[in-house]
């Protein structure tokens, strides 16, 4: 809901629990008002009038007050936007105009030529705030830094800020640390959002999982990032954040010429962390995934189980052994096309391998059809192999310095998206791969970091950082135009490339490389705080995990820790034994039965993954899962009990699985108990109301 006083200079929007109020003073500047419980406009209209603090010289009475403070003027905390011409740097804007498009409010400003304009939207109670820049003066202007908004957050003592952190194959680990004056910095400069941190924040004093005001910030950027959280020296915090990492330089604006920052968005909650993470999930569920109401299917990856030694008859051997357990969509890993024999060559040639695939795909395709499966594959589009055909022909169409030598990283070369050529090129190529058979799915994958960044022969070369992502988006809204039925995946090594931004554009992310069940729950744990179990991949592999640590777990537990997200299956199963087929087969036949409630239902995270025991709780409606890891566990040390979440306190559950009967606010443990035994093992309880 968006209300507006009667003198139009105080805006303020409310969803169902939370309320957020900005004011535009006599003298042009806007300040922050509120973020917090649901409030009046009567109220916001009333800290509207309180007079700004007298800190002069030393000290300025705007900082940590004002909305979005710009560089320039009596400010001095760090600037969202700083602009540069020719004459002169910083900005002296004007409030000029407001106005609404439904939900929406956009407050105009102008310095000179320079149109600023500030959009805000609730969606729930989740606030999406992003920024247009248009150049409507007559000479260029370079935005050295344009973030998508800054929050204020309201005076409190000992805030506890919390973070994702990590590296490849260990993405998404939590942690909390105590905000100490100054800055905590935290972004990618590698031009995707990088396994290092998740663009995410949250703020509290002394919240628990399910108590306390939580506030929480996501930028939806798949590029290079920054987010900026600081404790000013009046021990107010404000947290800046947008695209690209350092202030060398953004765009520059020609005349006419526009920019819109990606969407900044944020939330308080006093439900503590759980309680957040619920309002995080539901939001991206209703307006960031695309449709996100459909079941993602089981899935089976043939990647591990053959890498790059593959052939039409390998896989539908494969195909054919992944559809007596259940798997609904079957997907060709990397191999499949050009002169692809290693990670040394093919990349940019998108064409099926005429050796492995002489009839090209639609042969596979229509048997694993036929199976009753989807059909999918993996690409890298944004790559080339110096030993390619495309390379041979376009060595110009890749990022690199002049007179540099080119790093390779996976023998491989970034193309520079960001070029009209290059745009045209890979949609051609795509396109036509789409249209030459039923494909029904697509991995898109992003295996190395930007180095040489650099665009001969442009202007402005800066540039390429922001129109890489930008053009990135716009080939996959074109596809997914062009093929409404294609699913699409994120991949980045596993985990470098998570946020709102790519998650609009796909249907799920591949959430790390490291596959070990017991190394997931960690990385679901963390990946949980922000991201819905609804675009979580995670994949049952082999044991040992051969391709990571070796550590030997139970077919159950690797079940277990997969189905706490959108399953896959990803291990050799020729060399699984008939047992083990018959196993999985089970396992496979459960998740089904639970997915609506996994991939759609209110998470709850009963014990964190810190050794002994852990657990999360889904519920939908009536009834509700329990997945349960028993990590470590000491002789003749019973299991915990377990106190459920979001059910009727008053209401009898049936436990499916035991048959047991429960109370809605009762310990569950004689459940777990039947399904835990000994070291490092797992329970699924499914549980419906009575």
């Amino acid at each position: 809901m968006l209300e507006i006083a009667e003198n139009g200079r105080t805006w303020l929007l409310s969803g169902p629990t939370s309320s957020y109020a900005v004011h535009v003073t006599e003298d042009h500047e806007l300040l922050h008002l509120h973020w917090g419980p649901r409030i009046a406009l009567a109220d916001a209209e009333a800290l509207a009038v309180r007079p700004l603090p007298d800190y002069w010289p030393f000290e300025s009475p705007l900082d940590g007050r004002e909305e979005y403070p710009v560089e320039g003027g009596p400010r001095f905390t760090r600037p969202a936007l700083s602009v540069r011409t020719d004459e002169r740097r910083g900005t002296e804007w004007r409030f000029e105009a407001y106005d609404t498009e439904g939900d929406l409010l956009r407050l105009r400003f102008r310095d000179a030529g320079l149109l600023v304009t500030l959009h805000y939207r609730i969606r729930d109670d989740v606030v999406e705030r992003w920024v247009t820049l248009d150049n409507q003066g007559p000479a260029s202007l370079e935005l050295l830094r344009a973030d998508s908004a800054t929050w204020t957050l309201p005076d409190r003592d000992g805030w506890r800020l919390s973070q994702l952190h990590g590296r490849w194959a260990a993405e998404s680990r939590l942690t909390s640390s105590p905000l100490t004056y100054g800055e905590k910095v935290i972004g990618s400069r590698r031009g995707h959002t990088g396994h290092q941190h998740l663009p995410w924040v949250a703020l509290d004093t002394d919240a628990t999982e399910e108590r306390g005001e939580v506030y929480g910030c996501a930028l939806g950027w798949s590029g290079s990032w920054r987010i900026a959280v600081a404790q000013l020296p009046d021990a107010r915090v404000q947290i800046t954040g947008g695209a690209g990492y350092d202030d060398s330089g953004l765009l520059r604006l020609a005349a006419g010429e526009s920019y819109t920052t990606p969407v900044f968005a944020g939330l308080w909650s006093d439900g503590g962390f759980g309680g957040a993470s619920r309002v995080w999930h539901a939001y991206q569920r209703t307006y960031v995934v695309p449709d996100a109401e459909r079941d993602r299917p089981v899935l089976f990856n043939s990647w591990e189980a053959t890498e790059f030694d593959i052939s039409e008859e390998q896989q539908a051997t494969l195909a054919r052994q992944a559809a007596t357990i259940g798997v609904e969509l079957f997907v060709v890993d990397d191999g499949w096309f050009g002169a692809r024999t290693s990670d040394r060559a093919g990349l940019g040639d998108w064409r099926p391998n005429p050796d492995r695939f002489p009839g090209g795909l639609q042969p596979l395709a229509d048997y694993v059809h036929a199976l009753g499966m989807q059909f999918g594959i993996w690409v890298e589009p944004e790559m080339v192999n110096p030993d390619s055909e495309l390379y041979r022909a376009h060595p110009d169409w890749v990022q690199y310095q002049p007179g540099r030598k080119r790093t390779e990283l996976r023998n491989q070369l970034v193309l520079n998206l960001a070029r009209r050529d290059v745009q045209d090129y890979l949609w051609e190529q795509l396109d036509a791969l789409l249209s030459s058979a039923p494909i029904d799915y697509v991995k898109w994958d992003f295996n190395r970091c930007f180095t040489d960044a650099g665009w001969p022969g442009e202007e402005y070369p800066q540039r390429l950082w922001v129109d890489h992502v930008n053009a990135l988006y716009a080939l996959l809204d074109r596809l997914r135009a062009a093929h409404p039925g294609v699913a699409f995946e994120s991949c980045s090594g596993g985990g470098g490339r998570i946020d709102l931004g790519v998650l609009s554009r796909t249907d799920q992310v591949w959430t790390s490389d490291n596959t070990d069940p017991l190394d997931r729950l960690a990385i679901q744990h963390g990946f949980s705080q922000i991201h819905p179990a609804r675009v979580m991949a995670a994949w049952v592999t082999d044991s040992p995990n051969t391709q990571l640590n070796g550590r030997v777990s139970s077919l159950r537990f690797r079940f277990v820790s997969a189905m706490a997200g959108v399953l896959g299956v990803g291990g050799d199963l020729a060399q699984w034994t008939e047992d083990e087929l018959a196993e999985a087969r089970e396992w496979v036949e459960l998740y089904k039965k639970i997915r609506p409630l996994v991939q759609h239902g209110d998470l709850y995270r009963l014990r964190p993954p810190r050794g002994g025991l852990s657990a999360v709780q889904y519920v939908r409606g009536d009834e509700s899962v329990v997945l349960a890891w028993l990590q470590a566990q000491h002789h003749g040390e019973p299991v915990p009990a377990l106190r459920l979440r979001g059910l009727d306190p008053t209401a009898s559950y049936e436990c499916l699985e035991t048959g047991e009967i429960h109370r809605g606010a009762v310990l569950l443990h004689h459940g777990l108990r039947t399904g835990l035994r000994g070291d490092l093992d797992a329970a699924v309880l499914r549980l419906r109301r009575i």
